[in-house]
């Protein structure tokens, strides 16, 4: 069974930056693609950003060139690091897992709450 737990979000204010974190326990880490979604009060969960086993990586188009996703499979874990944050960004942020051939991400972690404040 694969676990994944969510860490670093926060209160930041307009402009500025958070890094979040992922630490990955179950099946192995280097084989599984990995997801961030965000999901923001009244609204759909929407993507964020993925990475591959490979280490390619995929981006929401309007955060692209804000938010920066990658792994270190040693520390099976998965960040993203998030810049000129503003608060339409405010969401709580998943950390989710994909095996390589399936479409869906099957495990999800429990969220972090990103507030960004004007």
């Amino acid at each position: 069974q694969v676990q994944l737990v969510e860490s670093g979000g926060g209160l930041v204010q307009a402009g500025g930056s958070l890094r979040l974190s992922c630490v990955y326990s179950g099946r192995t880490f280097s084989t599984y693609n990995m997801g961030w979604f965000r999901q923001a009060p009244g609204k759909e969960r929407e993507f964020v950003a993925a990475i591959r086993w490979t280490g390619s990586t995929s981006y929401a188009s309007p955060l692209k060139g804000r938010f920066t996703i990658s792994r270190d499979n040693v520390k099976s874990e998965v960040y993203l690091q998030m810049n000129s944050l503003k608060p339409e960004d405010t969401a709580v942020y998943y950390c989710a897992a994909r095996a390589e051939g399936y479409v869906q991400y099957d495990y999800w972690g429990q969220g972090t709450q990103v507030t960004v404040s004007s």
